[in-house]
């Protein structure tokens, strides 16, 4: 069931069409990725979804509600990390927890949800004392502090350093655990690779490709290819007649299969019936990253 639907979203500021005629649905209970380089229409359009821009064409749905008609029912079911997510540098965490949840008719139990977020020794420090992970943490837990169906989640993870990033995202999925569906807005390939059910691809305002991030690279190239120095010399042949196989090379002293399937197994089973051992093996397949230079024509500065 869609908890989300973008239909046809037109968004101009002045000559500039930021969004031009995108239309998604999203599902209950998944996590939707909108994946596109820096300026490609991602926040514009989530804040269309948000309520929080006018759309200049085409309709949006969330839970059933207009998000312009009826902004005031929808905070009561989404909340918002922002991509620009500030506090006064002098609020504490606590403070900010008792303020936000007095803006809705349901909250959850805010101090369970600081717990969960690993901040509990943080409830008297002030905003501008807390790292970078702290704070993303902490908008987490305002965003989810209404006890929304919908989570909207900008760029969650930009300027944090890797471990920090990998935090987010275990809390990105013990948040989806929660029951939550989760939109994230992304330009990392590996986050949106990790975390998304499905992605939509915008490039210059347009949606250019929507589908699992398997199903993304299966339409660009669905092959692998193994590399390794056998122990032994083989015959090409042997290689070339399995099924899984569409190419045998040499390059210097590897060998080069080319294929698809259960490529992987079936190459290292027909290796050791020959008493080869497969030297320096490496798997390479195509990645999300080689997707989305195929559907723009350019890749994503991270």
């Amino acid at each position: 069931m869609a908890i989300i639907e973008v239909d046809d979203l037109v968004k101009r500021y002045g000559d500039h069409t930021a969004v031009n005629g995108v239309s998604f649905a999203v599902e209950q209970g998944e996590i939707f990725g909108i994946l596109g380089p820096n300026g490609a229409g991602k926040t514009t359009t989530v804040e269309c979804v948000e309520g929080l821009r006018t759309p200049d064409g085409g309709a949006i749905r969330v839970c059933g509600i207009d998000p312009r008609r009826d902004t005031d029912e929808l905070r009561q079911l989404l909340g918002a990390q922002l991509q620009e997510s500030e506090l006064p540098d002098k609020l504490k965490v606590g403070e900010a927890m008792e303020l936000y949840s007095s803006f809705y008719r349901a909250p959850v139990d805010w101090r369970e949800l600081i717990d969960a977020l690993g901040l509990t020794d943080k409830l008297g420090t002030q905003f501008r004392r807390l790292s970078g992970g702290q704070k993303q943490r902490l908008s987490i837990a305002l965003a989810l502090v209404g006890n929304p169906k919908v989570a909207v989640l900008d760029e969650l993870t930009t300027g944090l350093d890797p471990q920090a990033r990998r935090d987010a995202w275990d809390l990105i999925e013990d948040i989806r655990d929660r029951g939550v569906t989760i939109v994230l807005v992304t330009h990392f390939m590996e986050e949106a690779e990790r975390l998304c059910d499905r992605l939509a691809v915008i490039d210059s305002g347009r949606l250019v490709a929507l589908d699992t991030p398997a199903g993304l690279v299966a339409t660009v190239d669905d092959r692998q290819r193994i590399r390794f120095r056998p122990s032994a010399p083989i015959d090409h042949a042997l290689l070339a007649a399995l099924p899984e196989v569409t190419a045998v090379e040499r390059a210097g002293g590897q060998l080069i299969v080319t294929g698809t399937g259960n490529l992987l197994l079936a190459v290292t089973t027909e290796l050791a019936r020959n008493e080869v051992v497969a030297g320096d093996l490496r798997v390479e397949q195509t990645s999300l990253d080689d997707a989305f230079v195929a559907l723009t024509g350019r890749k994503i500065d991270a």
